[in-house]
């Protein structure tokens, strides 16, 4: 049971806009066998002009919503917040892709998950996420601005003069369907403490200063007072061109007791305001009407860019009609407090005429219907499917327990662990990561054991006096034994007639892994970029730039980090590894069942897994590289499995 719970309010203005292009959800995360229950925040700033940004941000709130929703609850959470993220831009994406009409279209976005005394969050773009924390308010996530670059510069040291034509609100990180030039995702949680505090809103809030923010902060003795200081502040200062503006508050408090009261709202093409105080239906305002015509593509680099778009607005006004719009509250209550309580909306009629002539414009109406539920399922009307970039993630199975093959010349073979079958996401998951590593599929993997630790200096050497072969050049040792070092300058070639001789001496099927039973083991289950998270961080695998107090110019003893969650070393990381596949620009036409995708350029054979000279990119689980199959150098080597 966890030892706060949070007071929760949140609402939105107009500013001086004639539409609202922000959209929110605060909602309940049910929990899992032996799991808390989380609280979920969203907040996404649309941008593309009046019904584009409206279509945007709705979209990025209901595709993150149930993403989150199908991964909670997960020890993964801030891998799954990042997915997240990357799911509402695909939704964009396909949207756009659809409807030209929508191109420019796109949102910033602000979600956490609170759960127990944690917060986790994630963040693209220029919304904001504050902790009022001992009267001081400071900023949590990262500001991607122009400005906020300019500042980051500054404080690093080296400061830069803005460039000529660039306004410091200028965007350089959204959700548009392109590119996520960066998502700010930290991996471990903010510690929450009795009193705090927290605040998401849209830039809309900038109109305040800090000053300002802390003094209403300070003065407001609920998380739903605040917001409405906040929401009335920004309106008295009549800034003439005020921003849509967006706040939710959570209120941290010692837990006593709480009662969860939920409602989900579906609406087509009315926005919602939320007035906690009333007992009556929240108030509906309709959207304005406008002129038809072709929108600019927008950027999002001022308020002026995000609401200049007035073409082809019948046809989006439309869209948002047509596609559905979700607003959720959580309501958390103090035991002395009662429940808030909401009637039912009641059917809500449109213009036949408007309707005439959205219809004109948008071919293939999805739904007019209009309904509330009082459900905790946050569904809705169907929206574009986004591309299958990125998969479910998955939760590792169990490996099975070491072991040892007998050799019939004596001695024992490598140890072994068993890897269970499983389903897997291979490939990358940016759009920065290597052409080379898509398109991502998802690949069903049958079951086999892997070498738990790269193959020896010594395990090599008894292998080539038994089989009467030749040593590679330069397989040496470095430091306390044979035993303890990688083999390395292994060519392909060597390491298949290892495989081949392996296979003789224990009457098992020894072989290299394929590229996809490799990606398989070195996940482990894990969807991040490496699987201990999505930062190469300190001490978790010897690379050149993993600053782990190692030799980076040679490869270091086998088994120095922790292995992964399937009980393997150095997936990451010391020596590259060969598998079995030929060389492949892509993965266009690889097969889906872990097998050995077939032909490519056999001149060159794949490595996996990074080196001790390797950068970070090399190093994650999806990385590839490339080398002549009959040639070696000081950081190839070896890890071999057995098929069951």
């Amino acid at each position: 049971m966890s030892q706060f719970q949070f007071d929760i309010s949140g609402s939105q203005i107009d500013g001086a806009r004639d539409y609202q292009e922000d959209a929110f959800l605060i909602t309940h995360l049910s929990a899992g066998t032996n799991n808390e229950a989380g609280s979920l925040l969203i907040v996404a700033d649309g941008m593309g002009g009046h019904a584009a940004g409206n279509v945007a941000s709705n979209m990025a709130v209901q595709s993150f919503n149930r993403h989150l929703s199908k991964q909670y609850p997960t020890e993964q959470l801030s891998e799954a917040l990042y997915d997240g993220v990357i799911q509402a831009n695909g939704a964009i994406q396909a949207t756009v892709d659809e409807t030209a009409a929508l191109k420019g279209m796109g949102c910033t976005l602000v979600a956490c998950v609170l759960v127990g005394d944690r917060l986790h969050w994630v963040s693209v773009g220029d919304s904001h996420l504050y902790l009022f924390r001992d009267d001081l308010v400071t900023k949590k996530n990262a500001d991607h601005s122009y400005g906020g670059f300019l500042d980051r510069m500054a404080e690093a040291g080296t400061p830069m003069e803005p460039e000529a034509g660039f306004s410091r609100n200028m965007l350089m990180s959204a959700l548009t369907g392109e590119d996520i030039a960066d998502i700010d995702c930290p991996e471990e949680p903010l510690i929450l403490q009795d009193g705090d505090r927290l605040i998401l809103s849209s830039d809309g809030l900038d109109t305040l200063s800090r000053a300002q923010i802390t003094e209403i902060c300070v003065s407001s003795a609920t998380a739903k007072g605040c917001v409405d200081s906040l929401l009335q502040t920004v309106t008295d200062a009549g800034a003439p061109r005020q921003d849509n503006t967006t706040v939710v508050v959570v209120d941290v408090v010692a837990r006593v007791t709480t009662e969860v009261a939920e409602i989900v709202l579906e609406d087509d093409g009315i926005d919602f305001e939320l007035d906690a105080d009333a007992d009556t239906v929240p108030r509906a305002v309709e959207l304005p009407g406008a002129e038809a015509g072709d929108p600019s593509p927008v950027t999002g680099e001022s308020d002026e860019d995000k609401g200049s778009s007035k073409k082809l607005i019948a046809a989006l006004v439309g869209v948002i009609i047509l596609s559905g719009v979700v607003v959720a509250w959580l309501v958390t209550q103090k035991a002395s407090e009662p429940a808030v309580q909401f009637e039912a909306v009641p059917d809500l009629t449109t213009d036949d005429t408007a309707l005439e002539e959205i219809a004109a414009v948008v071919p293939e109406p999805v739904s007019t219907d209009r309904s509330v539920t009082a459900e905790k399922t946050t569904e809705v009307a169907e929206e574009p499917s986004p591309p299958p970039a990125v998969a479910e993630e998955q939760t590792a199975p169990v490996a099975g327990a070491p072991f040892k093959d007998s050799l019939k010349s004596g001695g024992d073979g490598p140890l072994m662990v068993p890897i269970p079958p499983g389903d897997f996401t291979m490939g990358g998951r940016l759009p920065t990561d290597s052409p080379d590593e898509f398109p991502q599929r998802t690949v069903s993997v049958s079951g086999f054991a892997m070498s738990v630790f790269e193959i020896s200096v010594a395990e090599f050497k008894r292998f080539a006096a038994r089989a009467g072969v030749r040593l590679p050049r330069g397989l040496t040792a470095v430091g306390s034994g044979e035993d303890a070092f990688p083999a390395t300058f292994i060519s392909w070639n060597d390491a298949l007639a290892y495989t081949k001789w392996l296979s003789k001496e224990t009457g098992h099927e020894y072989r290299l892994p394929t590229e996809a039973q490799w990606e398989y083991a070195a996940r482990g289950g894990v969807r991040s970029a490496y699987w201990w998270g999505r930062e190469l961080g300190r001490n978790s695998a010897h690379c050149f730039t993993c600053d782990t107090g190692l030799d980076p110019r040679n490869a270091t003893a086998v088994g120095r980090f922790k292995p992964n969650p399937f009980g393997l070393y150095d997936t990451a990381g010391n020596v590259q590894e060969w598998v079995y596949d030929c060389y492949h620009q892509n993965y266009e036409g690889a097969p889906t069942d872990g097998t050995v995708f077939e032909g490519g350029d056999c001149s060159t054979r794949v490595l996996r897994g990074g080196g001790f000279s390797s950068g970070p990119d090399k190093l994650r689980s999806a990385g590839r590289d490339k080398f002549r199959p009959d040639k070696g150098n000081d950081q190839t080597g070896i890890r071999v499995i057995r098929l069951r």
